[in-house]
């Protein structure tokens, strides 16, 4: 997408409006390191007290993740809302969401399934449920390995449902727009009162509308940065305004408004409150990066390092627990036995090399297939190169 100049009625001057977002690059690569920290602390036994809760609140990187991928998915059409550019075509959108998460993930299925020593044995009912990534509706298939996976499910099916949605949000006023999705956003907080019978071991509040908040944040962020510029960009530039808000709505993320300790299920009001904090921390991490001037310099997420990482974030995801479970043997302890520190950076190391070695042999190769696929058809599409445009990542839970 080429950047839209300001002025007088017209859109704001945003980085946002970038087709390669170096920094937002590398908060996907934060979001996947909070995703290690979260699992690691929780194995380690350092779930429980102040500094438990604290360590735990990392899997809020699910929120970040969310965001990214509503920004990212969302920012075509709102601008094309505005006659700044022709509206995504969802054959293209489809075959590139499919090709940019399908390969990677059913190769970890397979290899986990079948060597992962927790996840050996698995019935044909969690192969099956695993391998088309309807885990979440189908009972007890989350499996060794995999448990994280529940949230790349949910992400799927809002990769489904962004089409009707963009759709249904074409019939709105410009001015409409704004208000709607976030009337909608506050709306999603009150899915765990509706009276959906479920069987055993299937929890509505893992299905994609319970989350709809946290899409909306990275949604409205995308409609702003193609809207003129008002006390939301103002706002956005003033960082330690923002981080203030990220730090508060985290504390309170970990405090026992937003549940108990340790993995006991929380109460619908405490569900709530953590799920409204984590849409205010995504969005308050997420919008001085998009809502910025487009010479704003952002050093550290935008260094090669942090952009690298974030290129490979989507396999130190999939992979992290089998490199959680390789990480324990080898400094001879079982898990929920402390060692916190060196199991988290032998995860990392595992999982980076994991991932970059993903990224190179599957994920890049078969996005460049569909590349030269497409070209062969004559379909004219963006350059592909390694940005964020078109790449938003899964998330986690516990």
């Amino acid at each position: 997408m080429s950047e839209v100049s300001g002025g007088r009625g017209r859109p704001a001057e945003v980085g946002g409006t970038r087709s390669f977002l170096p920094a937002v690059e590398g908060l996907r690569a934060c979001a996947a390191i909070g995703v290690v920290i979260t699992h690691v602390a929780f194995q380690t036994a350092q779930s429980g007290g102040i500094t438990g809760r604290l360590w735990a609140r990392f899997d809020l990187a699910v929120a970040v993740f969310f965001a990214l991928s509503g920004f990212l998915l969302w920012r075509g059409h709102a601008a094309a809302a505005r006659d700044l550019r022709e509206r995504p075509r969802t054959g293209h959108y489809l075959r590139s969401r499919i090709v940019r998460i399908m390969p990677g993930y059913l190769l970890a299925v397979v290899i986990i399934l079948l060597f992962l020593p927790d996840a050996m044995g698995a019935s044909p009912t969690v192969w099956l449920a695993n391998l088309t990534l309807t885990q979440i509706y189908v009972p007890l298939t989350l499996t060794p390995g995999l448990t994280q996976m529940w949230s790349l499910s949910v992400e799927v099916t809002f990769y489904l449902a962004l089409p009707f949605l963009a759709l249904l949000a074409r019939r709105l006023p410009v001015r409409a727009r704004v208000p709607v999705i976030a009337g909608v956003a506050v709306a999603s907080l009150a899915w765990g009162l509706l009276p959906i019978d479920t069987p055993e071991g299937v929890n509505p509040l893992n299905w994609p509308p319970a989350y709809a908040s946290w899409f909306a944040a990275g949604i409205l962020l995308a409609e702003w940065t193609v809207s003129p510029m008002g006390w939301m960009h103002r706002l956005a530039r003033r960082r330690w305004v923002m981080a203030g808000i990220v730090v508060v709505a985290y504390l309170i993320s970990a405090s026992p408004l937003a549940g108990p300790e340790g993995m006991t299920p929380a109460r619908l009001d405490q569900f709530v409150v953590r799920t409204a904090m984590g849409a205010i921390i995504a969005w308050g991490l997420l919008a001085p990066l998009v809502l910025d001037r487009p010479d704003t310099s952002h050093r550290f997420l935008g260094s090669p390092v942090m952009v690298t990482l974030g290129r490979w974030s989507y396999g130190i995801f999939v992979w992290h627990l089998a490199a959680l479970a390789m990480a324990f043997p080898l400094v001879g302890k079982f898990v929920f036995n402390g060692a916190m520190p060196v199991i988290l950076v032998l995860t990392l190391v595992f999982g980076i090399a994991m991932a970059a070695v993903s990224y190179a042999l599957v994920e890049n190769p078969c996005r460049q297939a569909l590349r030269r696929w497409e070209y062969r058809r004559a379909e004219p599409i963006p350059p592909l190169d390694s940005s964020v445009t078109d790449e938003p990542e899964p998330a986690i839970a516990k």
